[in-house]
């Protein structure tokens, strides 16, 4: 081969070169622009989402409310006396019927063997086991007398608790079954008796004056209630309304005048799980808002881009915008009306 033909080859594949280097380059490029187009695909469909915000509304009120420590036991008699012959004896006569209410040192029955039975407190008579006439044996029962006015509740509080307890601390006695609820105070604490392997539990005694009601009996479940704050005519809110930050501080949303929220912050004081105490951030008769919903959809390139911008709006208003934060940090709910037993309107 002679020179020039040699020459010609070098050229060939010098330019075969070039040729694919330049494909490779454009296969690059044609692949970088492939991702780039994806991603500003991404990006675009992202500012393309807007969101629907709405809202419930609550309003506070002025009230009182309480927390407290609940514990369960039965109704008990405290004086409860049943009589019994004291010898083989007639009976001569009986002066009471089953449900009389008799005093202390009244008449209950007259016996052969010269006995005189007399009630020993105030109360009813339960039940009459003898007629006039009938033979009764040594220890036959003859008569029985309970105190149905004045009766007992035991229950049983557990070590965490057992400190704040004290003897006289006042308590509310709730008889459900009988639609009931009585004041009352801790009469006693055994602290030296417990019960319980892993947790100890002492045992406390309330005594009830029941003398209000005619349908309190041993036996009925009750609940005793000790209360460990309360406050009257104060500010409350439901705890639906209100919203916790990153920091654990609480605060509501308002409605500002041209239609946007803003985050109020406030300071809670008691609660009772439903209701808390304002201290301070409201007033009565003040509408808040809390995010009940927020719906994600779709709009035109422009409306993602420079679109709508109410961020902030209540249910009714419309929306959109960005996605509001803050969350409720006591349990989200939505709004309406319905009061704790224990809450009562202040005004």
């Amino acid at each position: 081969m002679s020179e020039n033909e040699k020459l010609k080859e070098k050229e060939k594949a010098k330019k075969s070169r070039k040729i694919r280097r330049r494909i490779r380059r454009l296969i690059v490029l044609a692949i970088l622009l492939v991702l780039i187009g994806g991603i500003g695909f991404l990006v675009v469909r992202k500012l393309q989402r807007d969101y629907t915000v709405t809202y419930d509304t609550y309003t506070t009120t002025m009230g009182s409310i309480s927390n407290s420590m609940s514990y369960s036991g039965s109704m008990q008699l405290i004086n409860n006396t049943t009589y019994t012959a004291e010898n083989d004896a007639k009976v001569r006569e009986v002066y009471v019927s089953a449900g009389d209410h008799v005093a202390e040192g009244a008449k209950l029955m007259r016996l052969s063997d010269g006995t005189t039975l007399t009630a020993e407190f105030d109360g009813t008579v339960n039940k009459v086991e003898a007629e006039k006439g009938d033979s009764v044996q040594k220890d036959d029962t003859l008569v029985q007398v309970a105190d149905f006015g004045k009766m007992q509740v035991s229950f049983r509080i557990g070590e965490s608790d057992i400190s704040q307890m004290t003897v006289g601390q006042n308590v509310r006695v709730t008889v459900a079954s009988a639609d009931a609820t009585f004041d009352a105070a801790v009469k006693s604490i055994d602290y030296a008796s417990y019960t319980g392997n892993n947790v100890a539990y002492y045992t406390a005694l309330v005594e009830v004056d029941t003398s209000g009601s005619s349908n309190i009996y041993p036996g009925m479940q009750a609940t005793v209630t000790v209360s460990k704050e309360e406050v009257t005519d104060v500010i409350i809110l439901k705890m639906d309304a209100i919203s916790t930050a990153m920091d654990n501080s609480a605060y509501v949303y308002v409605q500002q005048e041209d239609g946007t929220m803003t985050e109020q912050p406030i300071t809670v004081g008691v609660s009772n799980g439903n209701y808390v105490e304002i201290k301070e951030g409201l007033s009565e008769g003040e509408t808040v808002y809390v995010v009940a919903k927020t719906e994600e959809k779709e709009t035109g390139l422009l409306a993602g881009l420079f679109g709508t911008q109410q961020v902030n709006v209540p249910s009714g208003f419309g929306g959109g915008g960005s996605r509001p934060g803050g969350g409720s940090g006591f349990g989200g709910g939505s709004g309406g009306s319905g009061f704790p037993s224990n809450f009562s309107p202040g005004r």
